[in-house]
Order: structure tokens, then C-alpha cells, then sequence
């Protein structure tokens, strides 16, 4: 067995005494006296020698040189750390070392970076402050080119690179960032980098300045200033900015063909650029183009592509969007949602807003006043009220922001769907509501929900409140007022409003011009014509003085073709079927009805009344819902004449013969359908209401030609 050998070494070291006891040790000066201390570490070892313990031999330190190294003064130190143990005992901490945090949100790196940053010497730049406050002297200057350049005799320090660039990017106003850049141009102090150029462009950007942006850039590329990514990217984001999309599919291709990857900014800029020229392919062709890059495209790119499905209706293209940021891992916010619902509204598919409302709700997003307005607006259209006075009483207990657009909108709502309590209930809270009191809009919801619903005291109850409550009364108002009194044939009412409108500064329009007519047909000949031409010679002279060329006979069709088409040039586009609508039905309440038809034959000569007829070989059908009660009992006699003269001739027919009201939907609603149910009753047409469809009347070939045989000649024209 091997005996343990211990084993005694002498160490000796010097230790030098300073007359200065302040300074440290490593920085005294040179040795004045020494003095040798020697002392002995026992090292222990396993031989097969016995041990010996004076086996140590002395080593005397050698002198130390004139000049010694850093190592040779660390050495002494280093060896008087040591201490004298015993075997196998461990040192004893007399004191807990202090501990060192360590930010958990932004850990240490494991290493050093191995490319370090340039450090910015703007922080230490000491004309900085002198420069920030001339920068504030140029923003607060006028704007005259005598102003800015006395401005620049001021500058306190001679513009370097970094100093002018200092003052470019704070400068506001465009003019003054062009008005400097130019300057710095005209000095000839530093070539004008790439930067520059982009600062100065971004500064015009926010003014909507595209040519001088354009001419920068021609001047870039006739100095051989180099354009970048940001360079491209300014150019194509202001170009869309001042809609010129041609300009910004210009720059991005050019942008391709030297060679950039466009950036995230460029990328949604360009594919809101396509989408808006309506070039789905392209917008499909670069999104899979920029993905293929590594591109990810970000909730912008979403917002762009979602909006351009829904204004095309295109179900599978929004469901397409969803899919995509599923697989990108894009979360959707605000926006997105606001742009998908406004989709799935165009698209007609409230189900899915619904589930994409709710999806969002989950998600911990708060619904924004446009959001809910979006959804109400979805929901009325596709007479959903029941969800729609879910999403109220939602808004209400959760407290979800409200505003008058929104409430507007669910009174709009609750008038076209009849909901006469619900949008009381609207209106009460509106009323109590210190930041969405009603306003003129709410007004006029309210009295088209009145108007709709034939209340003509809590209609003219409103019309008296209006002006105690400071609201001013609009044309719709005025239109849905004069509206319901006169189906309530309450003409000196109707007299009343009409002048008292006028006098507050109403200025009646075509809508209002239609409104009237409509009331003229109501109108029995006497006293009740003469106030309600009165009120329309006051609103529109041409149809007063057309309304009675049509009651002379001697008037031929040519001038009346002619006196129409100069009515409807004056028309918007969207009155002038109910303009011809109500002229008919003016001829068929003076029981002039070959005017009627001559009108109607002209409305459709002049495209107002589009896909009147359809024909199939197993089914002909006519198409009334775009028409009045009037004109629709005149078109469909057309109809039956013609359908005479094919029976008369011995001609094929089809099976089935079908004519389509439409069914309405609101509970207060006289509707077509029932008008023209009872119009064939009393002809005892062999039409009958289809089991499958509302609104939609279907006879048989046999049973028309039986009731033509019986009934021709009061039917044809």
C-alpha cells in the first residue's frame, strides 16, 4: 500500500514599503525597502518513499528588475490571497455576496455581439441643443422664401452631413424641408446621399405633393443618387395617397426591374393600388409572389384583400382571407374585423358576420362604434330583427361604445322593419344620453317610423318638437312627413308642413318632387288637386305644367316623349322611375289610361325599367317589384295583351306563366303583392299565389287560354 508523503515547499515573497500609504499599491513608487517573508505549504502526495519533512529546500528570491512588468507586481498579491489551511477543510464565508439582478423581460446575451454598432454621436454632440432650437426657430418662421432664407444667415454651427440631416428631420411644414434641402444643395458642403432625398420625401408625402416627389426622384436618377427601398416605397405610398394609381403600378414595376424586394409598406400599398383599379388577378398574382419571397404579409395586406372580396361579393374570397391569416399566424385586429364584416355585408352573408362577430367578442376585443354600426346595417338588411335587438340589448349591458351614427342607424333599422317600441325605446335613450342626444337625423327616423306606420299625431308631435329642442328640420324629414299625410289624405296638414318647411330654408329636391306626385294620385279632382299643385308648382314648375299636358288629348305622343325626356335629363338618376312610376299612376287615378301606357312604354325605351320581361321555353314571367301599384297594373295588361295576340296567332306558348311582386316584409307595409292580389281577383285572372314563393302569382297555359277566351276584350289594349 503506498504511503502518503507530505511534502513542505517555502514561498517567499517581497513585500515593499511606500512613504505614500494613499495610494494603492499597484501604483506606488519605486521599492524603497524590502522585506522577505517566508512561509510553508504543506502538499501532500501518495509515493512509495517515506516521508521526510525537511525535504523543502529554500529558493531565495531573485532582485527584482529596475522596471518590473504588470505580472511581476500581480504576482506578490496574488500570493498573499493564499492562506494556511488544514487538510481537507473547506474556507469559511463570513459574509453573503451581494446578488446581481437580472431584468427577466430583456435577459443578458450569452456573448458579445461579434459586429458591433456604431455608436450615434448625436447624443454626444454638444451643438445639439443649438440645433434643435434652430430647427424650432425655422418650424416658427414665416413661410416666405425672404423669411427662411434670414432664418438661415442665423445657423449657429456650420452644416455638417450629420448636423443638416439633424435639422431636415425635424423641420414640419413641407415647404420649409424642400425650401432647406434646396439650400443645402446651393452650398456644396457634403454630396447629398440617398437619405436626404428620402427624408425631404416623406416631409412632401404628408402634403400630398406627388410631382415634386417625382422630380426629386428624376433628379436621383439624372445625378446617380442611388433609389432605395424607402425611396420606392415613398414614391408608390404617395402616389396612391393623391389616387394616382397608375403613377403608383408605374414605380413598382420599375421598382422590380432594378432589383428591390419591396418592403411590408409597399406591398399593401401596391395591393390597395390593384385592388382599387379592380385587378383581382394582379392582387392574387403579387400576394403570391410576395409570399413566395418570405414576404408576411400584415393585417394591412388582410384589410386590402378582405375589402376587395366584399366589394365584389366574392364569398369564397373572403372566406379565402381568413384561411391565409389562419395559416400566416396573423392575428386580426380592429380593422380587419370592421373590413370583414363591411365584406360579409356586401357579400350577403350576415350568418357569417355573425360568427365573426362573436370570434372577435372571444377573442377579448372591444367593438368599436363602427364595427356595431357595420353589423346593424347587416342585420337590417337582411331583416334580421330579432339579432339586431340582441346586439342592442348587448350594447347596452356591456356598455359598448355608442355614437349618433350607430344609433342613427338602428333607427333606420327599426323603420324599415316596422319596430315602432323598439325604436321609441332608441329614441327615449337617446333623449337621456348626455354625449348622442338626437339630432336632425334621428328626427327623420323617427318620423319615417311614424310615417311608415300611418301615426300621423306622434308624426306631427315630433315635427312640433323639433324646433323646441333646437333640431333642424332636413329634406328627408320634410319628405317622410309629407309622405304620411298624404296617405292619411290629410291635405291642409300636408299644406301646412310643406310651407312651414320651406320658410325654415328646405330646399325641396327630386325625392321630395316624387313624394308629392305620389300624393296627386291619392288625390280626388277638386279642391284637394289645387293645394297639392300648389305646393309642387313651388317645388318643381316643369312637372306641374307635364302633369297637365298629359290630361290634354289633343297632345301627341312625340311631345309628350319629348317633354318627358327633358324631365328625366333634369332628374338624378335615382328618381326617375319613380317619377314615371307616379306619373302613371296620376293617368290611372284620372282614368286616362293610354297615357299610362305610352309612359310605360317609354320607361322602359329609356332603360328605367330593366328585366320587365323574361321568356324560357318552359316559363314567361314579368318582373313588377321596380314598380308602382299603377304601374304595375298597367304593365301587366301590356303583358296579358301581348300573350292575347301569341293566342290569337295559334303560336307556341310555355307551360307556366309567373308574375312577381315581391313579398314586403315590413308589417306596416301595404306591399305590391296585396295590391296586385286583389287587382286579380277582380279581373278573375287565373293567377294564384305560388305555395313555394311569396309575392309570386303562377297560371297555367290551359287555364290563360280559357280565361282569354272568355275574357279578351276587357283585358287587351
Amino acid at each position: 500500500m503506498a504511503a502518503s508523503v507530505s511534502t513542505a515547499l517555502d514561498f517567499h515573497f517581497t513585500i515593499t514599503h511606500s512613504s505614500d500609504t494613499k495610494k494603492p499599491f499597484l501604483f506606488s513608487l519605486p521599492p524603497r525597502q524590502q522585506s522577505t517573508k517566508r512561509f510553508t505549504i504543506l502538499c501532500k502526495s501518495s509515493t512509495n518513499t517515506k516521508s521526510s519533512p525537511d525535504v523543502a529546500t529554500d529558493a531565495e528570491a531573485g532582485p527584482l528588475p529596475q522596471n518590473p512588468s504588470l505580472s511581476d507586481q500581480l504576482k506578490p498579491l496574488s500570493l498573499n490571497l493564499l492562506s494556511k489551511t488544514k487538510e481537507n477543510q473547506q474556507p469559511q464565508l463570513h459574509s453573503k455576496p451581494n446578488s446581481t439582478w437580472v431584468n427577466p423581460s430583456r435577459p443578458k446575451r450569452s456573448v458579445l455581439s461579434l459586429q458591433r454598432h456604431k455608436r450615434s454621436s448625436r447624443s454626444y454632440n454638444p451643438q445639439l441643443r443649438d440645433l434643435k432650437l434652430f430647427s424650432q426657430k425655422l418650424n416658427d418662421c414665416e413661410p416666405s422664401e425672404i423669411a427662411l432664407s434670414a432664418a438661415l444667415q442665423e445657423i449657429p454651427h456650420p452644416p455638417t452631413r450629420d448636423n443638416a440631416l439633424l435639422i431636415l428631420n425635424r423641420l414640419k411644414p413641407w415647404q420649409k424641408t424642400l425650401f432647406f434641402f434646396n439650400w443645402l444643395k446651393t452650398q456644396n458642403l457634403f454630396p447629398l446621399e440617398t437619405i436626404f432625398y428620402n427624408v425631404t420625401m416623406k416631409s412632401l408625402r404628408f402634403g400630398r405633393e406627388y410631382q415634386l416627389i417625382e422630380d426629386l426622384s428624376r433628379e436621383m436618377i439624372d445625378t446617380g443618387v442611388e433609389l432605395d427601398n424607402i425611396t420606392y416605397s415613398t414614391i408608390i405610398s404617395c402616389a396612391k395617397r393623391c389616387n394616382l394609381l397608375d403613377k403608383a403600378v408605374e414605380w413598382f414595376e420599375r421598382m422590380y426591374k432594378t432589383g428591390l424586394m419591396p418592403d411590408e409598406i409597399t406591398y399593401s400599398a401596391v395591393l390597395d393600388v390593384y385592388a382599387k383599379l379592380e385587378k383581382v388577378e394582379e392582387v392574387l398574382t403579387l400576394y403570391e409572389r410576395g409570399r413566395a419571397s418570405g414576404w408576411k404579409p400584415d393585417p394591412v395586406a388582410f384589410c386590402v384583400l378582405g375589402r376587395m372580396f366584399g366589394e365584389a361579393g366574392d364569398y369564397d374570397g373572403i372566406r379565402y382571407v381568413l384561411q391565409e391569416m389562419k395559416s400566416v399566424g396573423v392575428e386580426p385586429n380592429l380593422v380587419v374585423y370592421n373590413t370583414l364584416l363591411e365584406a360579409m355585408g356586401k357579400a350577403g352573408k350576415p350568418g357569417l358576420a355573425r360568427s365573426l362577430f362573436e370570434e372577435m367578442v372571444a377573442s377579448g376585443l372591444t367593438p368599436t362604434e363602427k364595427t356595431l354600426t357595420a353589423l346593424v346595417k347587416i342585420y337590417g338588411k337582411a331583416r334580421w330583427s330579432r339579432d339586431a335587438l340582441q346586439l342592442w340589448e348587448s350594447m347596452r349591458s356591456n356598455k359598448w361604445p355608442m355614437d349618433f351614427i350607430l344609433y342613427n342607424t338602428l333607427l333606420s333599422m327599426c323603420a324599415d322593419l316596422g319596430l315602432e317600441e323598439e325604436a321609441e325605446k332608441l329614441f327615449d335613450d337617446m333623449k337621456q344620453s348626455e354625449e348622442c342626444r338626437p339630432d336632425s337625423w334621428s328626427y327623420t327616423a323617427m318620423l319615417n317610423v311614424y310615417g311608415s306606420g300611418g301615426k300621423v299625431e306622434k308624426a306631427m308631435e315630433l315635427f312640433e318638437e323639433m324646433p323646441e329642442s333646437g333640431v333642424e328640420l332636413n329634406v328627408m324629414g320634410c319628405t317622410c312627413l309629407i309622405q304620411c299625410l298624404g296617405r292619411a289624405r290629410k291635405i291642409d296638414d300636408l299644406v301646412r308642413v310643406f310651407s312651414v318647411s320651406i320658410k325654415r330654408g328646405i330646399v325641396p329636391d327630386d325625392r321630395l318632387c316624387g313624394c308629392l306626385l305620389s300624393v296627386l294620385s291619392l288625390c280626388e279632382e277638386g279642391e284637394e288637386v289645387d293645394k297639392v299643385f300648389a305646393c309642387l308648382e313651388k317645388a318643381n314648375p316643369k312637372l306641374v305644367s307635364f302633369v297637365k299636358l298629359l290630361g290634354h288629348g289633343e297632345a301627341s305622343f312625340d311631345k309628350i316623349k319629348e317633354e318627358l325626356r327633358l324631365i328625366l335629363n333634369e332628374t338624378v338618376v335615382e328618381a326617375r322611375r319613380p317619377f314615371v312610376n307616379c306619373l302613371i299612376d296620376v293617368c290611372r287615378s284620372r282614368n286616362i289610361p293610354e297615357r299610362a301606357h305610352e309612359l310605360l312604354y317609354l320607361g322602359t325605351l329609356y332603360g328605367l325599367y330593366p328585366g320587365l320581361h323574361n321568356k324560357t321555353a318552359q316559363e314567361w314571367s314579368l318582373n313588377l317589384r321596380s314598380l308602382s301599384v299603377g304601374a304595375a297594373y298597367t304593365a301587366f295588361e301590356e303583358w296579358m295583351g301581348a300573350v292575347s295576340k301569341v293566342v290569337e296567332r295559334q303560336e307556341a306558348l310555355p307551360e307556366l306563366f309567373s308574375a312577381h311582386t315581391g313579398a314586403g316584409t315590413h308589417k306596416f307595409a301595404q306591399g305590391l303583392a296585396n295590391e296586385f292580389g286583389s287587382h286579380l281577383k277582380e279581373l278573375a285572372a287565373p293567377f294564384k299565389q305560388s305555395e313555394e314563393k311569396a309575392g309570386c302569382y303562377v297560371a297555367t297555359r290551359e287555364d290563360l287560354i280559357s280565361w282569354f277566351q272568355s275574357r279578351v276584350p276587357s283585358v287587351a289594349c
